[in-house]
């Protein structure tokens, strides 16, 4: 019965994942359609002039696309050790997948504003990265604080919640910082996405510095 139950589990967050790695490829889709619009020359223009014209929309597919790469490997990292699924997490999940479904509306706006309102057209992107701390917060606290995760994984499911947790102030204040300066935000950012891009490792060095191995 026991372990009927821990299949019924595992293949629960099998499919919350697998419809979450939907959602991710459906919203890094929908970010190419900016790029498409910008595909219309003027009389006498070459494909160069067009993608010269139109370096805005490229730089902002590009940011967008590296922003939901890196949410969807956290979210994966997350997902591997979450071994138990209840209704309350699927709505935690499901706002993080609005959010990243949201994602190309801010994307659109910075490649249109970019060079018009700088300050303006950041701001609304960085107000989507608060969003997406939130919800990843969201995610591990709960998984942590309901034992939704396998007992062996804890310590590093216990850096991943403390991380976003500071991942919400951070990000709050390149917010705030859009409307001073437009590169230091794009600096933290950068910063952002490099430490994110290795979640598990940043975790297993954090764990490793907490809980050092006494050398024999």
């Amino acid at each position: 019965m026991k372990r009927s139950s821990s299949v019924r589990n595992l293949r629960e967050a099998a499919r919350v994942e697998a419809f979450s790695d939907g959602v991710f490829a459906i919203a890094i889709t929908l970010l190419v359609l900016e790029l498409i619009q910008a595909m219309h020359p003027k009389a006498g223009e070459s494909l160069l002039d067009v993608c010269l014209h139109h370096w805005q929309s490229f730089f902002a597919f590009t940011v967008g696309f590296v922003t939901i790469l890196v949410c969807w490997i956290n979210h994966h990292v997350a997902m591997e050790s979450i071994k138990k699924i209840d209704t309350r997490f699927l709505w935690i999940n499901g706002f993080l997948l609005f959010i990243v479904t949201l994602a190309p509306l801010p994307t659109a706006m910075l490649a249109e504003y970019i060079d018009k309102d700088s300050a303006s057209a950041l701001a609304m992107f960085s107000f989507t990265y608060i969003l997406i701390s939130m919800a990843a917060d969201g995610i591990c606290t709960y998984a942590y604080t309901h034992h939704l995760i396998e007992e062996d994984r804890r310590p590093e499911f216990a850096v991943y919640k403390r991380i976003y947790r500071y991942a919400i102030f951070y990000n709050i204040v390149a917010f705030a910082l859009c409307f001073v300066s437009i590169i230091i935000p794009i600096a933290m950012d950068i910063i952002l996405f490099i430490a994110f891009a290795a979640p598990e490792a940043v975790a297993a060095r954090l764990v490793l510095r907490r809980h050092p191995i006494s050398k024999k």
